[in-house]
């Protein structure tokens, strides 16, 4: 569907631009767009792989795993038919960590596994769990303590103050994230027969030490 809007707003570009006698202009938007875009995707690059290590040294370092520990009695909360230590809780915690740090990047692999084992505790494939509309709820309204990529792309574009964007990112995510699990909870009170919740197989709990902490 995304694409055939897409092919629809190109088309009808070109055809106002025909009809305009501005096709010239269109042209050159077009190959300027395509070099805006290759540019900012080299800004992202740099800025994603700083946060990405300093991620990755968090993790060895024990700073994730801490931070997991502090976040787990909230996930519980925000998740109370997911069976405790299930892989699930694990892969929830990693993509809460990584949105913080505004890495949307590195919290979408995440985001997906957590999908895939909520999956697993699934009754009815076919309909999304209450746990997998949380996860969506908050994956997309996320507070973020550190635009990542907002920065990047100031800098990129030379702004004075790149990090400006910090204290009203946080507001704004702070009050949609407010709004999501306030929202969350109110469906989920509308539909207190949420689907039972099978308990996890032995083949889930062994791919356990594969992924990421989840014992809390």
């Amino acid at each position: 569907m995304v694409n055939w809007i897409w092919l629809g707003m190109i088309a009808l570009s070109v055809i106002v631009g025909a009809a305009n006698g501005r096709v010239q202009q269109v042209t050159e938007a077009a190959f300027t767009g395509a070099q805006t875009g290759v540019t900012v995707c080299f800004g992202l690059i740099s800025i994603l792989v700083f946060w990405m290590g300093l991620m990755k040294i968090a993790e060895a370092s024990g700073i994730v795993r801490r931070l997991s520990l502090l976040m787990a009695p909230v996930v519980r909360w925000l998740f109370p038919d997911v069976p405790k230590d299930h892989p699930a809780l694990g892969y929830i915690l990693s993509n809460m960590s990584a949105n913080l740090l505004g890495l949307g990047n590195a919290a979408t692999p995440m985001g997906i596994r957590a999908m895939q084992e909520l999956q697993k505790l699934n009754p009815n494939p076919a309909v999304a769990t209450p746990a997998m509309c949380t996860l969506l709820a908050l994956n997309t309204a996320s507070i973020t303590i550190v635009p990542t990529t907002l920065i990047a792309i100031r800098m990129n574009f030379g702004s004075a103050h790149p990090a400006d964007i910090i204290g009203p990112t946080l507001l704004a995510t702070a009050i949609s994230t407010g709004a999501a699990i306030a929202a969350d909870r109110w469906y989920r009170r509308r539909q207190p027969g949420s689907p039972p919740v099978q308990p996890p197989s032995p083949s889930s709990s062994g791919r356990q030490a594969a992924g990421p902490p989840a014992s809390f």
